[in-house]
């Protein structure tokens, strides 16, 4: 069996599963944290969100949507955002739900993950 983690083709990410996925505050939380770090963050960074088994649970509903591509090194897990695809298959969609997310942030009580620099307004 491998290790390595199902994520669905570019083509296979569909809008209502996205949008579904991200009307959860933890998941839409988890997503403007990762494109606030341009980058890979481990999946315990994000442990002031919620338990571990509830993160595991969103983490795998973030990577079935499409939203997320998840490596994993040894025992950890990386994340990172899927920008490239997320931007062909629906333009300016995602930079809509972040620029939202970065006005309303305080509004929505929007965590912040402890890896992630705090971006001064």
């Amino acid at each position: 069996m491998s290790r390595t983690p199902h994520h669905p083709t570019r083509e296979q990410i569909e809008l209502p599963i996205l949008l579904d996925c991200l009307s959860d505050p933890i998941r839409l939380a988890i997503v403007y944290n990762l494109d606030r770090t341009e980058g890979e963050l481990r999946c315990g960074d994000f442990n002031a969100f919620s338990g571990k088994s509830n993160l595991a649970y969103h983490f795998a509903r973030l990577r079935e949507a499409g939203l997320v591509r998840t490596r994993i090194v040894g025992t950890a897990r990386y994340m990172s955002l899927r920008r490239a695809d997320l931007d062909a298959r629906f333009p300016g969609l995602l930079d809509a739900i972040i620029a939202s997310c970065a006005r309303d942030a305080t509004r929505l009580q929007m965590p912040e993950c402890e890896a992630t620099p705090t971006l001064e307004a």
